[in-house]
């Protein structure tokens, strides 16, 4: 222990601010006192009121210069080094003239950050190896010339494949309807309604859900030339709200190397409007909110929410 603070610490100077910091107790009880004893000794009331102020104005004059040479000696005395695994290097504290090469101070906040730096690349590490794409580093070393393209397999799923997994999904559903077609190629365009609540234009690709459409159940849904409308708004402000949630919803069903259950999940979740004007807000407890239904449903229990209630 003698030896952590004798590197960066004057010795001389820390016994002095001792005896500095003993004075300056001694002046300030000696303030306290003059104030106890109040005035006295003293025949005249004037006498006695000059006597007290002279007396009191010494304490104070004590005081303040017991404090200067207390803050003199301060910083005399030096920081004692930190306890850090720099070896010899704490000697470099010794140095008499560290204010013209503060070499050790710097030496410490250098490594200080190159602590916090440690850290904070080991909690990214920890986040990246989490997910599920990794990159070695002799992939990284390969020219771009010469490193294969990989194709991911889940980009290029056969139609049967796709066509397969959308009736499965169909016969699970029975208030469910999904008509499937590919007006543009192999791509696939679902139209899903749901009872006589809404219908749903969801466009695909592979597997994976590119956009979807909410509309009534009595909107038109085609252009004039007999297409699916994948770019109109739905005219009711409630369909508008279930467009949104569910943009919402194909970012949190997120899971590459499986789309099908991805598509299976989505279309769990969109059954749950069946119905959007029956369930009453979880929160709540009412029906209409600012003249809408609970138009949210969360993605695990699939309970009903106005939006705003949900933020809650």
């Amino acid at each position: 222990m003698a030896d952590v603070l004798s590197v960066g610490v004057n010795l001389e100077a820390f016994a002095q601010a001792i005896s500095a910091i003993q004075a300056l107790r001694s002046s300030v009880s000696r303030v306290f006192d003059c104030l106890k004893d109040g005035m006295r000794n003293k025949e005249t009331l004037e006498g006695r009121e000059k006597a007290f102020i002279a007396h009191f104005q010494d304490n104070l004059h004590s005081v303040n210069r017991d404090l200067n040479e207390l803050e003199r000696l301060s910083n005399l005395v030096g920081k004692p080094s930190e306890n850090h695994p720099l070896h010899n290097s704490g000697l470099l504290s010794l140095d008499p003239v560290q204010d013209k090469t503060p070499l050790y101070s710097q030496l410490l906040q250098a490594y200080k950050w190159s602590n916090k730096l440690q850290y904070h690349a080991g909690l990214a590490s920890g986040l990246l190896n989490q997910q599920s794409l990794k990159r070695s580093a002799n992939q990284m070393g390969v020219s771009a010339k010469r490193r294969p393209k990989a194709q991911p397999t889940t980009l290029v799923l056969p139609p049967q494949y796709v066509d397969d997994v959308i009736s499965r999904i169909d016969r699970m559903f029975p208030e469910m309807s999904i008509h499937l077609s590919r007006p543009n190629g192999t791509s696939a365009m679902l139209l899903v309604t749901l009872g006589k609540v809404l219908k749903v234009i969801v466009v695909m690709r592979s597997l994976f859900i590119d956009r979807t459409i909410v509309r009534g159940y009595s909107e038109n849904v085609y252009t004039e030339d007999g297409k699916l409308d994948i770019w109109s708004k739905s005219n009711y402000q409630v369909f508008q709200k279930v467009t949104d949630h569910a943009t919402t919803a194909l970012l949190h069903y997120q899971l590459p190397q499986m789309p099908d259950v991805v598509v299976r999940s989505f279309m769990t979740w969109l059954r749950s409007y069946i119905k959007l004007f029956q369930a009453p807000c979880q929160r709540c407890g009412k029906f209409l909110q600012d003249g809408l239904p609970p138009t949210w449903r969360d993605f695990r229990t699939l309970e009903a929410f106005h939006d705003t209630c949900r933020q809650w």
